[in-house]
């Protein structure tokens, strides 16, 4: 066949796509083998009937054909005033572009904000797609270390040093932050913004665990003096509302950009199918209590996992903010994170994430998504730690 475009070839770099693991477990799944999955984000409960009620009553009632390409008006309406209400930014539709899902969104505000062979700053550790999604956009990603004495928080230095050093286009910033739960407080935000407007970059900020809060509390960096203007924001339903398959996300940004940003969908996805459009309408505007009840697992596991961790000492639990995850340190048993998920999956038939997926400041950790009913929970992370203990001997 004829050669294809390094474009493609060249989106992880020549290595693997994080996801190895997961791939693992979802063969032997395949194969009969019962294996306990904590490795992908997706809450346990499925989208609620009275959502997928209205998905049918819309596709039912006719609204399969093209979907106006932005998003229908009512649903840009409601997520702006989402917005305006949750950040006290004045948001109108003209600020929302309606995707396919979040990670749509987190492509095209990296299409808008750099051209091709632009440096694009990625906090670190960071979910596993964004390396591939900056390369796939034309940009070269550089990721920011954290460490965990620093509560995974970026230094807001390290940053100015990072784009007078690279000329970087974009910073891509993730609070309440996968993998790790860390919440940016207003102190490191407020820097980051700082260097945003003095290094004249785009902060583009992931916001989809915006209702997963467990302490702290959420500020968008939007919000902050001078940033509206250079801030795009990622949304979606998939964590707040247990919609992830219906893939429905936004991207709020300038009017100019989210102006460009609707010929970027005409040439791409054309738009999100009115019947989902419809659902996700109703779900941000018919149920208020659906998103605490959604979260409310992950705040009761969490719980949990605190109480087991506690009981030992091999495994570190690194202070969660926010989001459906753990993130543990493993470092104690002497293995990489990546060789311990392989060992835990093969000995235990338990799948969780390496930290390696996640960045080099990840190595020697491991996300642990809060995703099963609780008692099967708890006796996942109590094997776990047992397998840890004796691996820790054994080094």
């Amino acid at each position: 066949m004829p050669p294809l475009s390094t474009r493609i070839t060249s989106l992880n770099a020549g290595g693997g796509d994080g996801w190895e693991i997961f791939y693992k477990a979802r063969a032997l799944r395949a194969a009969g083998v019962a294996v306990t999955e904590l490795t992908i984000g997706e809450p346990d409960v499925r989208t609620e009937a009275p959502i997928l009620a209205e998905m049918h009553r819309a596709a039912t009632a006719g609204h399969t054909g093209y979907a106006v390409v932005p998003g229908i008006p009512a649903l840009r309406d409601a997520i702006a005033a989402r917005v305006t209400e949750r950040t006290g930014v004045a948001t109108s539709r003209d600020n929302v572009l309606v995707t396919p899902g979040g990670q749509s969104a987190l492509f095209a505000a990296h299409m808008a904000a750099c051209n091709p062979g632009d440096a694009a700053l990625m906090v670190e550790p960071h979910y596993v797609t964004y390396p591939g999604t900056i390369r796939a956009a034309g940009a070269i990603p550089h990721g920011i270390e954290t460490r965990p004495e620093h509560s995974f928080f970026p230094d807001a230095a390290e940053v100015r040093r990072r784009a007078r050093e690279t000329g970087a286009a974009a910073l891509l910033v993730n609070s309440p932050n996968n993998p790790t739960g860390a919440v940016y407080p207003r102190s490191v935000l407020e820097g980051l913004a700082a260097a945003a407007r003095d290094e004249d970059f785009w902060l583009i900020s992931d916001e989809v665990y915006d209702t997963q809060i467990w302490e702290g509390e959420h500020l968008s960096p939007r919000a902050l003096p001078g940033m509206a203007e250079r801030t795009m924001v990622i949304g979606s339903l998939s964590k707040s509302h247990a919609m992830t398959g219906s893939r429905i996300g936004w991207l709020i940004a300038p009017e100019p950009a989210i102006a460009v940003l609707i010929d970027l969908a005409t040439n791409t996805t054309y738009g999100v199918p009115g019947y989902i459009q419809d659902a996700a309408l109703y779900a941000l505007t018919a149920d208020e209590s659906l998103e605490p009840r959604v979260a409310a697992p992950f705040r009761r596991r969490r719980a949990l996992a605190q109480e087991i961790l506690a009981g030992q000492t091999i495994v570190g639990l690194v202070p969660s903010g926010g989001a459906m995850y753990l993130f543990l340190d493993i470092r104690a048993t002497g293995l990489s994170g990546i060789a311990f998920a392989d060992a835990l999956l093969d000995a235990h038939r338990i799948a969780v994430m390496p930290g390696e997926s996640f960045g080099p400041s990840a190595a020697g950790f491991l996300r642990v998504a809060m995703t099963i009913p609780d008692e099967a929970f708890a006796a996942a992370l109590s094997t776990l730690t047992g397998f840890a203990a004796r691996l820790s001997k054994a080094a």
